[in-house]
């Protein structure tokens, strides 16, 4: 058995058209998994896909799906499926964060908003796949949560939020599906230069107050987040589960 061998396997990735979703397509596609690229903008989904395929004949499906939406959730299932034949992993990458600021200011319709896409959605998507793995007594699910959920924050405090309900997530349904042998784990992200965290990076004075004090003194880039994913989804990480991984050039140290 390699320890690092996707062959066969199929995985969904929401929020993949662009960051760390993209990275951890193209890396788990590289260890040879079928891969489903999904995100709401169509053009840009199949622009991924297509880009994949272009590399690896046949093993990327473009399944535009707005994460809000139930219904494209479980069509997005459902196409999976019927291309590939089953669902071995899901990553939950994609997640919003429309408000940057302290909690006194956020409004209900934002905070509604973070907790729908970054916890709500994850677990619905979970429990559309969830049946099949428990059936077959396999399957690895991955939460992309992040850093702000181990501390507090004056600026993403609710996104912060949501990701510490991701792990609690994570610790819960590993007590649930681990006698099926269905493992469910965490990635946690420091700062990474993607377009979703470009106001945390785009500021040089700010980007060097973030990273001066990191062991590795630099941001993070998305294709360093993949190689946890692919080993939370491979045969490596066989007896890990309820767990996060942190990826965050020191920064929680």
């Amino acid at each position: 058995m390699q320890l690092f061998d996707l062959s066969g396997k199929t995985a969904i990735i929401t929020g993949s058209s662009r960051g760390i979703g993209q990275a951890i397509a193209e890396r788990m596609a590289e260890h040879g998994a079928n891969v489903v690229i999904s995100a709401r903008k169509p053009e840009a989904v199949h622009a991924v896909a297509d880009a994949i395929n272009a590399r690896y004949p046949g093993r990327a499906l473009a399944q535009p799906a707005n994460i809000a939406d139930k219904a494209a959730l479980q069509t997005l299932v459902d196409a999976t499926v019927e291309r590939f034949g089953q669902v071995d992993i899901l990553v939950c990458n994609a997640a919003s964060n429309p408000y940057a600021g302290p909690m006194r200011g956020i409004g209900d319709d934002q905070f509604t908003k973070i907790l729908q896409n970054n916890v709500i959605s994850n677990h619905w998507l979970i429990q559309m796949v969830a049946p099949a793995m428990l059936d077959r007594k396999g399957g690895s699910i991955i939460i992309v949560s992040s850093i702000g959920g181990l501390r507090g924050s004056s600026l993403i405090g609710a996104y912060n939020i949501s990701k510490a309900a991701d792990f609690q997530l994570a610790r819960n349904l590993a007590v649930e599906y681990g006698p099926a042998g269905v493992r469910v784990n965490c990635i946690a992200p420091g700062l990474i230069q993607t377009e979703f965290a470009r106001y945390l990076w785009e500021d040089e004075e700010r980007l060097r107050q973030t990273t001066g004090p990191l062991p590795m003194r630099r941001i993070g880039q998305p294709d360093e987040i993949a190689g946890a994913a692919v080993f939370l989804a491979a045969p490596a990480s066989a007896y890990m589960t309820g767990q996060a991984i942190v990826v965050d050039g020191g920064a929680t140290v």
